[in-house]
């Protein structure tokens, strides 16, 4: 059963359908600032949180550490390069068997996964193979 979102909640909410990309909390906090809709960062991170828990809202972690939220949609998994950041979605994913898996076995319910690869990116190595070279 679904607790009552709050406005703060409902504006993030809407502002995530509204972007259709993943974002991050920083990012969310001054759109909403440029859109006149002032909340204070602290009450973003809740809002966030709140609707992660709720299953509406699912955050993907990148290397650098930073934290971007999107709408459960699809999924989508990424190689992402440690060097340069750069992020590239995948279309294939072997997870889909093994959730429904799991949701059987443990009766566990699942809202989404998150599947991604760390590495260096081909032109990272370019540029790594023409330093050593020279």
């Amino acid at each position: 059963m679904r607790t009552q979102r709050t406005r703060s909640q409902e504006r993030i909410l809407s502002l995530l359908k509204s972007l259709n990309r993943a974002i991050s909390a920083q990012d969310i906090y001054m759109d909403l600032r440029n859109r006149s809709e002032n909340m204070g960062l602290a009450t973003v991170y809740r809002s966030l949180e709140a609707l992660k828990l709720e299953g509406v809202v699912q955050v993907r972690t990148l290397g650098n550490g930073e934290s971007l939220y999107s709408t459960v949609q699809q999924d989508r998994h990424h190689l992402t390069c440690l060097q340069c950041g750069a992020s590239t979605p995948i279309d294939q994913c072997p997870v889909h068997e093994l959730e429904h898996q799991l949701n059987q076995s443990y009766e566990f319910k699942i809202f989404y996964h998150t599947l991604e690869f760390f590495g260096v990116c081909t032109t990272c190595q370019l540029v790594q193979a023409s330093g050593a070279g020279g």
